[in-house]
């Protein structure tokens, strides 16, 4: 591998520690404020994470108001905001389809990643309980 992939490499592992480190901090302190009877900590972090994932995207790549190294935009985007959560990268693609005028296909990546998701979560579990 070359001295670049490296750099990109690190900052994706670095940017992914803290990233998830932070996850678990924000969705704990919020659950412990608003109660377990729903998953508010969690919704919040998807939130903030997609928030973040569509404005590093915009920033860097769309109007490139701000000009940044590929290590730290694979810092930042990869690593920090997909360690915070996958649900923002799932997002950005989804809408990056769209962009390209290709609905059909972000529909298809929103419906085939809940359902598939939701099945094998479930399947999952099940099997989980069928070793006891």
């Amino acid at each position: 591998m070359m001295l670049q992939e490296w750099k990109i490499y690190l900052a994706v592992f670095l940017g992914g520690a803290l990233g998830s480190v932070a996850r678990y901090a924000l969705a704990g302190w919020i659950a412990g404020k608003a109660g377990n009877a729903f998953p508010w900590g969690i919704l919040a972090v998807n939130a903030l994470g997609c928030f973040l994932m569509g404005w590093f995207y915009g920033i860097t790549t769309l109007n490139g108001s701000l000009s940044i190294s590929p290590a730290l935009r694979a810092f930042l985007m990869i690593g920090l905001c997909g360690g915070f959560t996958t649900m923002s990268s799932f997002t950005l693609q989804t809408i990056l389809l769209a962009m390209e005028s290709r609905p059909s296909w972000a529909l298809l990546n929103v419906g085939l990643s809940l359902g598939v998701g939701l099945i094998l979560t479930w399947l999952g579990v099940m099997l989980s309980q069928w070793s006891k």
